[in-house]
């Protein structure tokens, strides 16, 4: 007997069989239909934002958190255009995401109709893939396919394009099995390669990336660094890739790194990358590798392998899967690998040691990042934003447990008071934490009202110095002295916070940061922490009057 659903009932019914139990949205008119059918479905909740960029954000950090795809929803051109910075982050950081926006009804298509884009073609550049459904008949192939292809290979956001008038309409629906990634396998020849290569090197080096978050391959990693007595290093905002604590963590690549740290990469003289594009910021401007260096490249994408440096062994398989077929065929590590490995290791155990300046009148950011790592429980979860006061985070935080971490490998401002509303939703019973600079705060600030709305106690924590910190410190390298546009007026975050019904603090001094931080802990609802930071205190590497200095 067939069975007649209207499109939206389709859709949802999907969701409930892909396992999303929260979709993210701005509501529209376009899209009612769809939202009134999620009001009937219990299993599915509908999470209302202030703005889509806000609501983009959050689902991509479900999708980065869960493995699943992250689920947001907008009305026509307007909403599309404003959680587009949701899907570029998506893109970038490799998340499952799957957009639905409202279009215009078929029969306007094409007369510049109200708020009316070519969704599909707007997105074609940052989405795996576009589609207008545009054929009742085949909404549960193509919302099917939305969702596999979200998931399957290199993960990403897929957008769909959903005109107001096939909403309603009933096609017959039969239900299919939820999806499965496919995990490839190496070939074994090409493992002999890679551990043939390996054993030739004095100094081996693993970069282990998104692949390995994404396969749920953190055990399997742990277990090869182990087996082999390679130092690992996590790339660009990947830090909860591997215990930060173990001994052969040799530190993180990304923006503000400390040099000594950068140049167990420049002295690696084989590297095995897990999981990685070899991003811009995790080769430091393509710059980090000798050209003598002998590289070892897995991913699941073919399209990586050799897209940035060509490997001489590079292997298209699931990272669970690769790390799992080195173990078996196993591998010994000799006494110069320990000895390198102890090396790397005291060398980042050097540049990471915290010391404090007692007669310090400013915050000193690093002593806030201690009281974090003192305060919180290894399985705390912290969101950052973009913004140089997330390079003392990535250098003196020690993530030392999986799924505890998600930034924006995008660099996106705006991110981490919105995926930290999300991480609280996917972990109610953990300690999450934003970090955030008073520019990009500024920029999804409307979210603390949906996380008071949802009854969502998550902490933000706001570094203000009055200025777009990182755009300033550029600035004052390139052209000394010439400041535009990257001031800003002082704002009252704690009070802006108190404003919309989330307790807020705001503290001059970093002693005052732990009793705060335990206040907001303690308290039952969202809470906020505004830091008073010193503009003098650009960078993690640098001050303002250091670069004042090399200019002359």
């Amino acid at each position: 007997m067939n069975v007649y659903k209207t499109v939206a009932a389709q859709i949802v019914d999907i969701l409930k069989r892909e396992a999303i139990n929260r979709v993210f949205s701005v509501p529209g008119e376009s899209f009612l239909d769809l939202m009134d059918e999620i009001y009937l479905e219990e299993a599915v909740d509908f999470v209302s934002c202030r703005h889509e960029g806000g609501a983009s954000f959050m689902a991509e950090a479900y999708g980065k958190l869960t493995g699943r795809p992250g689920v947001v929803m907008a009305t026509r051109g307007v909403g599309g255009s404003n959680l587009s910075i949701g899907v570029h982050t998506a893109h970038q950081d490799s998340t499952p995401m799957v957009v639905f926006l409202g279009q215009v009804d078929r029969k306007f298509r094409g007369r510049e109709g109200f708020q009316e884009i070519e969704l599909d073609r707007m997105f074609s550049h940052v989405a795996k893939w576009t589609y207008e459904l545009t054929d009742p008949d085949r909404a549960n192939e193509m919302i099917s396919r939305a969702f596999r292809v979200a998931q399957s290979g290199r993960p990403g956001p897929v957008v769909v394009s959903l005109p107001a008038d096939i909403l309603e309409e009933e096609s017959i629906y039969h239900p299919q099995p939820p999806y499965t990634p496919s995990r490839p396998a190496p070939n074994q020849e090409e493992i002999r390669k890679a551990l043939y290569l390996l054993k030739q090197s004095k100094r081996p080096l693993i970069i282990a990336g998104g692949g390995v978050l994404r396969s749920k391959a953190e055990k399997e990693l742990l277990a090869f660094v182990q087996s082999s007595n390679i130092p690992i290093i996590a790339s660009f905002r990947r830090h909860d890739i591997f215990p930060n604590n173990h001994r052969l963590y040799a530190g993180h690549t990304g923006l503000g790194t400390f040099p000594e740290i950068l140049n167990t990469m420049r002295q690696a003289d084989t590297v095995l990358a897990i999981g990685t594009r070899l991003s811009e910021i995790t080769t430091q401007s393509y710059s980090i590798f000798q050209e003598n260096m002998t590289l070892i490249h897995i991913d699941i994408d073919p399209d990586t392998l050799g897209k940035i440096y060509s490997p001489q062994v590079g292997i298209v398989a699931d990272a669970s899967q690769a790390l799992t077929a080195l173990l078996e065929n196993g591998i010994k590590p000799n006494q110069e690998w320990e000895k390198w490995a102890i090396e790397r290791r005291q060398v980042y155990n050097k540049a990471t040691a915290i010391t404090e300046h007692p007669n310090s009148e400013t915050v000193d950011i690093a002593q806030i990042i201690q009281s974090l790592q003192e305060l919180l429980l290894d399985d705390a979860v912290i969101t950052n934003d973009a913004g140089n006061f997330a390079a003392w985070l990535h250098n003196y935080y020690s993530f030392n447990e999986p799924k505890t971490y998600a930034g924006p490998t995008s660099g996106a401002m705006g991110y981490g008071l919105p995926a930290g509303i999300a991480a609280k939703m996917v972990f109610p019973e953990k300690t999450v934490v934003s970090l955030s600079g008073d520019g990009g705060f500024m920029m999804t600030v409307q979210e603390l009202e949906t996380a008071v709305r949802h009854k969502v106690p998550i902490i933000a924590v706001v570094f203000n110095n009055n200025m777009y910190g990182t755009i300033r410190m550029h600035q004052e390298k390139v052209f000394p002295h010439h400041v535009i546009g990257t001031s800003l007026n002082e704002i009252n975050f704690s009070k802006l916070a108190e404003a919309m019904g989330v307790y807020g603090q705001r503290i001059n001094h970093h002693r005052s940061f732990k009793g705060a931080l335990q206040k907001a802990i303690q308290h039952e609802g969202p809470a906020l922490i505004e830091v008073m930071c010193d503009p003098e205190n650009i960078s993690v590497l640098s001050n303002l009057s250091d670069i004042h200095k090399s200019n002359k």
